[in-house]
């Protein structure tokens, strides 16, 4: 195996026989195994290319029976490729038995399942057979007559037979690589079209798709529909009847919608899986590669279309063996040292594939797309945002409420305390004080004295209060100094400290009054139980 190395190479001498094994996205990139022929080609032109056709319904060749017939039946099947049904893929005949129904779904499994929004098995038109002939479509006589005619037009143009033909060549080669305008060749033939798809196109990149994630038992197939998604999710009851019916009325079938999404151009892509329940009991989802070979049949094609579907797209994602074969042999007309940095710079080599962008139509249809999804994702963000902004506003009135259940609980607990008051002093009315509440009086006491203590807990209460009064006082005079002499300052300082020493005398001869009021009392407790004895 070797790859087409360059987009400009004149090779004079031995043609190539091509055959194309699946480049897999709409019609970019082709591995090619080559064998030395006589001839001549041009920069990759004279070489005899196979590959499947781009995206349309004339991508997979089967013959199926009809809905709901015989089990067992079988069925041969060109399989389409990963992109589009085709798109430079090579032929598979699969023989299979049908596992729908007695097979209602056909009865051929696709080679490869789709990639993302950006290919997938698929069919473009929906309703018509269409072949859309390229670089990488099936070589045909007229094919090939147009590779040798754009290759004359590009190295020895016969129309003048003199230098000017030298001339024209230059000019042809210019429009191949613009990827426009018309070639001639040659004074009696027509001329050849150059396209952005043509070797020589000089406006080449490559970009990124998404890997698919479901799986093919999951049986997810997505239909485009040309109406809103709005409109979709209105008559969503009526389209599962109507493709329920379009499946054959099974009551063993049900059709299930997945999801709805917008779509540029006023579209929408509907999401839907079939489940199938057996007579035993259990059920099970169609496989969507089955589910995609019957939708794709022409008798059905023509009842979808009266729905308003457009396109319709098998979800299944790749295996590592179709990964490696994507990456490993760049697609043709792109250089293999730009392949080969662009998967290095894969950012995701997991999720991410890379894939070829040929010509300004297909920059600007991705970048349509993105401008698309990026305005998808900013309003999902502006959900989520208000959803949050939402939550924040119920999280604060939730703590407000809090706080004032608590403060409700406290005043309840004192209301209570005051009642369990109540309630014991009532039914202790008569009786004489005993000794556990005697102490608990005098506890108390001691509470009250020293919350009630100048300097202690009240105080500092009340200095509180005064400094939170001042700060909310308006600030009038806020702006008025006032000095004080140092003599008087310190006349002052001298008097605050004779008053502090006043202060500590006086209540160290209140201590020594209480402990010899101690004693006293002890006294007159001891002569107390020595007279009742």
């Amino acid at each position: 195996r070797h790859h087409h190395r360059s987009n400009m190479a004149f090779n004079f001498g031995a043609a190539k026989t091509t055959a194309s094994v699946a480049p897999l996205f709409g019609g970019f990139g082709t591995t090619t195994t080559s064998a030395p022929s006589t001839g001549f080609t041009f920069g990759g032109f004279g070489q005899t290319t196979t590959s499947a056709p781009t995206f349309g319904f004339g991508t997979a060749t089967t013959s199926a029976p009809a809905f709901g017939t015989g089990l067992g039946t079988t069925a041969t099947t060109t399989a389409p490729s990963l992109f589009g049904g085709g798109l430079g893929s090579t032929a598979a005949t699969t023989t299979t038995t049908s596992l729908f129904g007695g097979g209602a779904f056909g009865t051929q499994q696709p080679a490869l399942g789709g990639l993302g929004g950006l290919g997938g098995t698929t069919f473009g038109g929906f309703g018509a057979q269409q072949q859309k002939p390229g670089i990488f479509a099936q070589p045909t006589n007229a094919q090939n007559n147009v590779l040798l005619n754009t290759a004359t037009a590009l190295s020895m143009p016969t129309v003048f037979n003199d230098e000017r033909d030298a001339i024209l060549a230059k000019w042809n080669q210019l429009q191949a690589f613009w990827g426009t305008g018309k070639g001639y060749y040659n004074g009696t033939a027509p001329p050849v079209d150059f396209t952005p798809e043509n070797h020589f196109c000089r406006f080449k990149a490559v970009g990124y798709s998404c890997i698919p994630s479901a799986r093919d038992e999951d049986g997810l197939v997505a239909l485009d529909f040309n109406k809103k998604d709005t409109d979709v999710r209105n008559a969503q009851q009526q389209l599962v009847e109507s493709l329920h019916k379009i499946l054959g009325s099974k009551p063993t079938h049900s059709v299930n919608v997945e999801s709805v999404r917008p779509l540029p151009g006023d579209k929408s892509e509907v999401v839907i899986y079939i489940i199938e329940r057996n007579p035993n009991g259990t059920s099970r989802r169609i496989a969507a590669s089955e589910l995609f070979n019957f939708l794709n049949q022409n008798h059905v094609k023509g009842q979808l279309t009266q729905l308003g579907v457009v396109n319709m797209v098998a979800k299944t994602t790749l295996t590592a063996a179709q990964v490696k074969q994507l990456t490993e042999t760049p697609p043709a007309g792109i250089d293999p040292l730009i392949w080969e940095q662009a998967k290095k710079d894969n950012p995701d080599p997991e999720r991410l594939i890379p894939v070829p962008m040929i010509g300004f139509g297909e920059l600007h249809r991705r970048l349509k797309l993105q401008e698309y999804q990026t305005k998808q994702h900013q309003g999902r963000l502006d959900a989520i945002a208000g959803d949050i902004t939402g939550i924040q506003g119920n999280m604060s009135t939730m703590q407000s409420k809090i706080q004032q259940y608590r403060r409700k609980l406290q005043e309840l607990s004192h209301r209570v305390l005051e009642v369990l008051i109540r309630q014991e002093a009532h039914r202790k009315s008569g009786y004489a004080i005993q000794a556990e509440e005697e102490q608990l009086r005098v506890q108390l006491e001691a509470i009250q004295v020293e919350l009630t203590a100048p300097m202690q807990f009240k105080g500092r209460l009340n200095e509180l209060m005064s400094q939170i009064r001042m700060q909310q006082m308006p600030s009038g005079r806020s702006e008025e100094r006032y000095s004080m002499e140092a003599t008087m300052q310190e006349e002052i300082k001298q008097h605050l400290k004779q008053q502090q020493e006043g202060l500590t005398h006086l209540i160290s001869i209140i201590k020594d009054d209480m402990e010899d009021l101690k004693v006293i009392k002890q006294g007159l407790a001891e002569v107390t139980q020595h007279h009742r004895r």
